[in-house]
């Protein structure tokens, strides 16, 4: 390849057991997130978690415009950090744009996953007349916009909106410093990809036993859009957790830890 993807991407892996499994982080974010979450894993499974190129700390010199213009150019990034450590049969948990990310990865390559959980999917984010994606495009553009002109307004501004919580200010906090690490051209184009592209067609071409893992209250992907996607995937499971917000992983890993596992464990 040419290039050292697991320097790239910035690839950790840590855990002890024969099964592997990988943790990829939503639009925002990086490997981070996870801290609290794979710690319950590493004791029976070889735990993988990485950065997007332009999150975290992946080698932003290797970010281009044009590859990550479309999702593809993420999926590409997952699916050459599973080459690299000669992957297959692994269990893949993908929170929010990267439930989708890996739903691409397993359809481009079927056998590559075992089981697939996902965290708050959403295959579309506008709305539309019998779709409740919970954005019309004007708050997309006026998003987009903010970001723009003062990204660290909106980050102020969406760390709430994301966590909800409203009774640990904290969890908001930490969010809102995670969103204000990005390179604010880079997230952007990030959450342009991520809120403008629709993959409801491609619901229905996932192989994999898969798990949807929806919050009570989701305010950027709301309950509708998590049944949606567990009517259009065969055979998939949908559970409504206890907890609120977006990013249960952070909130509430204990329950987050707790479906995962009892999905594994099947």
């Amino acid at each position: 390849m040419g290039i050292d993807v697991l320097q790239r991407n910035n690839v950790r892996v840590t855990g002890q057991g024969k099964k592997t499994i990988v943790f990829a982080h939503g639009f925002g974010c990086d490997q981070q997130v996870w801290n609290n979450t794979i710690t319950n894993f590493e004791q029976d499974y070889r735990v993988v978690t990485f950065d997007y190129v332009g999150a975290g700390n992946s080698d932003k010199t290797a970010y281009s415009k044009e590859r990550y213009s479309t999702l593809d150019g993420y999926k590409q990034d997952l699916l050459e950090v599973c080459a690299s450590l000669e992957m297959e049969g692994f269990l893949f948990v993908g929170h929010s744009v990267s439930a989708m990310i890996g739903m691409l990865a397993s359809i481009e390559q079927p056998g590559l996953m075992e089981k697939m959980v996902m965290i708050g999917p959403s295959p579309y984010y506008m709305n539309e007349p019998g779709y409740n994606g919970g954005f019309e495009r004007a708050d997309i553009d006026e998003l987009l916009d903010m970001m723009e002109t003062n990204y660290m307004e909106w980050a102020k501004y969406l760390a709430p909106v994301v966590m909800q919580n409203e009774q640990r200010p904290e969890l908001a906090e930490d969010f809102e410093h995670l969103l204000c690490s990005n390179d604010p051209m880079i997230a952007r184009q990030f959450a342009e990809v991520t809120f403008t592209t629709d993959l409801r067609d491609q619901l229905d071409k996932v192989a994999v036993p898969t798990l949807i893992l929806q919050t009570k209250f989701d305010a950027i992907a709301p309950a509708e859009v998590g049944q949606y996607v567990h009517d259009h995937i065969q055979g998939s499971r949908l559970i409504v957790m206890e907890a609120v917000g977006h990013n249960p992983h952070l909130s509430d890993s204990d329950e987050t830890v707790k479906h995962i596992k009892a999905y594994l464990a099947e």
